[in-house]
């Protein structure tokens, strides 16, 4: 445990959170067109010539279609719609088993060109993602509209994520983004993400995100005008700020040279530990410190007692024990008289 007497700006600890030093790094801009694992693909097959998927449902190609074979009698054949399975692979008639993770559209379609072209006359492949699951994120929470989305440029921020999925719900100052990348889990204040553009990183695909609520709060104890746990009223508090709206310090009992504040703080190892901040509202430069100094979630803000009013505590104390005696004493002389 540290005590820390705060007698000038240099003992005011920083305002930003320690909880919230993890952040997430920024994220590679991968290709929209990624395939991995449960993407389902549509696959078509152009051909000139003598066709190896003639027959069936292939029929002769529309005019723009012949112009991309090249020959005046192409044809185009569509194939079933392909999931990518767990290994990665996909599975194509005479081409065999292809592994596609890892890979984009444009790779996928010259492989699946060059595992035919002995098989076939010049064939021409065009691949798209039907379905895509790879270049998606999961949003919940306080949003208007949680669930898949798709990022369509992959530049999105965790704020962008958000409004996509239609905006929060509740007060900003109340809400904060959980974000889960891998195995990294990191929770960012929405306020702190709208105020600094900095930490608004790019999502990445495969993100989870959910938005949950958690105001911030300080509890006050001790001889101040009211005792309780109260919220923040706005994003930033400063400790005069907080003094002010838990009541001051009691004129009768408490002592404005002992204001106290309790914390857990990172050490130099990076171990949270206890921390006690003492300043003496007695003297005037006190009170521009409580200016600069910032509260944090869960701070515990404490006013002491004084000591010279301890007989006046006593001598309340003995009054409310003797008020019902003398109540009844003076209602039996007023019954008497």
């Amino acid at each position: 445990m540290t005590v820390v007497e705060v007698r000038s700006a240099a003992d005011i600890p920083a305002a930003s959170n320690p909880r919230q030093s993890a952040e997430l790094a920024e994220a590679t801009i991968a290709p929209t067109d990624l395939i991995g694992p449960g993407d389902v693909l549509d696959i078509n097959i152009y051909e000139a010539g003598v066709t190896l998927f003639a027959g069936g449902s292939g029929a002769a190609a529309m005019p723009g279609q012949a112009l991309l074979a090249g020959t005046p009698g192409a044809q185009v054949q569509k194939l079933p719609p392909s999931r990518v399975n767990d290994a990665g692979d996909i599975s194509i008639p005479y081409a065999g088993t292809l592994h596609v993770q890892g890979r984009t559209v444009t790779d996928v379609q010259l492989m699946i060109q060059r595992a035919l072209r002995r098989l076939s006359q010049n064939p021409q492949v065009l691949v798209t993602i039907a379905q895509p699951l790879t270049n998606t994120v999961i949003v919940g929470g306080e949003v208007a509209r949680p669930g898949r989305m798709l990022l369509q440029t992959n530049r999105e921020t965790l704020t962008d994520v958000v409004a996509l999925a239609g905006g929060y719900r509740g007060n900003a100052r109340d809400l904060a983004l959980r974000v889960t990348r891998g195995g990294n889990t990191v929770d960012y204040r929405l306020e702190d993400l709208i105020d600094n553009p900095a930490l608004d990183v790019r999502a990445a695909p495969g993100d989870r995100f959910m938005l949950v609520s958690a105001p911030r709060s300080f509890s006050v104890l001790g001889a101040s005008g009211r005792v309780q746990q109260l919220p923040f009223p706005r994003s930033s508090v400063t400790l005069a700020e907080a003094i002010a709206t838990a009541g001051g310090v009691d004129v009768n009992y408490g002592d404005p040279a002992a204001l106290f504040l309790f914390r857990y703080a990172r050490d130099g190892k990076g171990e949270e530990a206890p921390v006690i901040y003492h300043l003496n509202m007695m003297t005037a430069g006190s009170y521009f410190l409580a200016q600069k100094f910032t509260m944090r979630d869960g701070d515990v803000l404490y006013f002491g007692n004084a000591a010279a009013n301890q007989p006046a505590r006593m001598f309340q104390l003995i009054s409310q024990l003797f008020t019902p005696l003398v109540t009844v004493t003076a209602a039996a002389q007023t019954l008497k008289n």
